[in-house]
């Protein structure tokens, strides 16, 4: 999942939740220079991408149905596409209005978090300014996404198209989206 899912997933936690996006930009598996809560973030973040990355659900039904089309980004995809549905779908997964929800996350954001390096908090910053996860419930939202990920890619790829591919099996993915979600939901104990 993307940014949202990782959000989702700290459990309305929102220092967890930075701490948990703040994993995207951690390699290595010594974690001792950063406080328990950091680590625990990062943690949940590996969690989280290889919960995904291998679960059933993905691997046996979704990747088949994206990786035709979406060669080697199938698995990127997936990521924006449930961002995309989580998004479109927040109240059957969340009590709080999506809009109050990212307020609340965009409130808790501080620029000068001594843990976090630069790169990470300027990443903060332009979702903040950009209220980016406020249009991911949006067609349009899913084809930005889709195409400011493209870009930050270091190779050709095709997932411009996940947009296309997504509304060829619209309902398939989205039965399989709810079928994840209510796995994920029981194993990270929502």
């Amino acid at each position: 999942m993307n940014y949202l899912g990782h959000i989702y997933f700290s459990n309305n936690d929102f220092e967890l939740a930075k701490a948990n996006l703040f994993g995207d930009y951690v390699r290595g598996k010594d974690l001792s220079e950063y406080s328990p809560l950091v680590q625990k973030g990062i943690l949940l973040h590996r969690q989280i991408d290889n919960y995904i990355d291998h679960h059933p659900i993905i691997t046996e039904q979704l990747l088949p149905i994206l990786r035709p089309k979406l060669p080697k980004v199938a698995p990127i995809a997936v990521d924006l596409i449930f961002d995309h549905l989580l998004a479109k779908n927040w109240t059957d997964f969340h009590a709080i209005p999506l809009t109050e929800f990212l307020e609340n996350f965009y409130g808790s954001i501080r620029h000068n978090e001594i843990e976090f390096n630069l790169t990470f908090l300027q990443q903060l910053g332009r979702m903040e300014k950009y209220r980016w996860m406020n249009v991911y419930s949006s067609a349009e939202g899913l084809e930005k996404l889709s195409y400011g990920v493209s870009r930050k890619l270091n190779f050709n790829n095709d997932l411009p198209n996940t947009p296309l591919v997504f509304n060829e099996h619209k309902e398939a993915i989205t039965e399989l989206f709810y079928a994840f979600m209510k796995e994920a939901q029981n194993y990270f104990n929502r």
